[in-house]
């Protein structure tokens, strides 16, 4: 999630607490669209970790 954070600062010209707070705000508003067997997705994907599907096909 910090490379997300670096990409705000530097592209969109937000302060480092301005692109952390926009951060959380999409992935609730994300969170809230999916149903809760998917939401935990949304917490890994911005955490950076992969579970055990993350090729698809095996």
């Amino acid at each position: 999630m910090q490379e997300l954070v670096n990409e705000l600062v530097a592209k969109a010209g937000l302060t480092q607490e301005q692109a952390e707070k926009s951060i959380e705000v999409i992935k609730t508003y994300i969170q809230s669209q999916l149903p809760p067997m998917m939401q935990g997705m949304v917490d890994n994907f911005m955490t950076g970790q992969q579970g055990n599907n993350d090729r698809l096909g095996e």
